[in-house]
């Protein structure tokens, strides 16, 4: 099959690579225009460009290929577009561009978790799996019919930035086995139940605040699946801490937690920690990152500033 291949990241690499490596043949590769980063508003080419440009493929990019790329991407006469983590919806002149159109490689378990970030949501939510499905696109978004579809169980301490690889070398498996039954016509595509459908919204720093009100647990969850980006926070008095990992904290002092708030700092020290009651106990944040400061372990953190007990840190959007 020649193939045109949409996508933007590290998701996206390693799926290519997968493809790379198949009997199929990438006409050329499409991505996004690089992005202005920082105050100076630099432009940083995506790692992603650079894996495309050093293995010397033709490589297209568009702010809006709907609008821009319908001419150009023709010109490779692919037989099918291939999308993984793309993020710009298609139009009907690119879904109709190729024979077999377009098919996505979506890393969750349609119909769950349409939408952009459907890992973290799956570990917010305390799924103990989730899977890749090979989807044909359509204008409405992750509705199309499924090709293939492969679960993955989640690990307990798993962060979503891990589970994305290793969704990601999932999701270039199946793309090739998918690829694979499009040439020789043995493929089957199944309709989605809109019944079991479900859809997030975006990922953004205003979500990103714990919320003390839940379990150990959900905490857990919450700090999981916002790892790398946009990683959970605290409001400490007039600041942000974010909040890289925590874990269970054992009330071994026999602690009055009917005397705190969820939220409220109980234990702040170098010896024991950073430690806030919330629904069900106490949770112990263990890996934080002060304003323009490193990621370090709490007691490392404590052993230099003093973040004092009682303050409560259940603040901003914890819905």
């Amino acid at each position: 099959m020649r193939v045109a291949f949409l996508g933007n990241n590290e998701f996206s690499k390693i799926v290519l690579d997968a493809l790379l490596k198949s009997s199929h043949y990438v006409v050329c590769v499409v991505t996004s225009i690089d992005k202005e980063v920082g105050r100076g508003k630099k432009v940083v080419t995506s790692d992603f460009k650079n894996y495309v440009t050093s293995k010397n493929l033709p490589l297209l990019s568009f702010k809006n290929v709907s609008r821009e790329g319908e001419e150009a991407i023709r010109s490779f006469r692919p037989d099918v577009l291939v999308t993984a983590s793309f993020g710009q919806l298609l139009k009907e002149n690119i879904l109709d561009l190729a024979p077999y159109g377009v098919i996505n490689v979506h890393a969750s378990l349609l119909p769950k978790y349409r939408g952009s970030a459907p890992v973290n949501y799956a570990i917010i939510n305390g799924e103990k799996e989730t899977g890749v499905t090979i989807m044909q696109t359509e204008l409405t978004l992750d509705t199309g019919d499924i090709i293939l579809r492969q679960s993955l169980d989640i690990d307990d301490d798993e962060t979503a930035g891990g589970l994305t690889t290793r969704l990601a070398y999932l999701g270039g498996e199946l793309l090739v086995k998918a690829l694979d039954k499009m040439e020789t016509g043995d493929i089957t595509r199944t309709k989605q139940d809109e019944g079991l459908a479900t859809t997030y919204k975006k990922l953004d720093k205003k979500m990103s605040y714990i919320n003390f009100d839940k379990s150990v647990k959900e905490i857990k969850d919450f700090v999981r699946g916002l790892i790398p980006w946009p990683i959970s926070r605290v409001k400490y008095k007039d600041i942000d801490i974010l909040v890289h990992q925590v874990e269970p904290f054992n009330n071994f002092q026999n602690i009055n937690l009917n005397e705190y708030k969820n939220g409220d700092i109980v234990l702040s020290n170098s010896k024991i920690g950073l430690v806030v009651k919330c629904r069900d106990g106490l949770v112990r944040l263990s890996t934080i990152q002060l304003p323009n400061g490193k990621v370090l372990e709490d007691k490392a953190v404590l052993n230099g500033r003093k973040l004092d007990e009682g303050v409560c840190l259940n603040a901003g959007d914890t819905k």
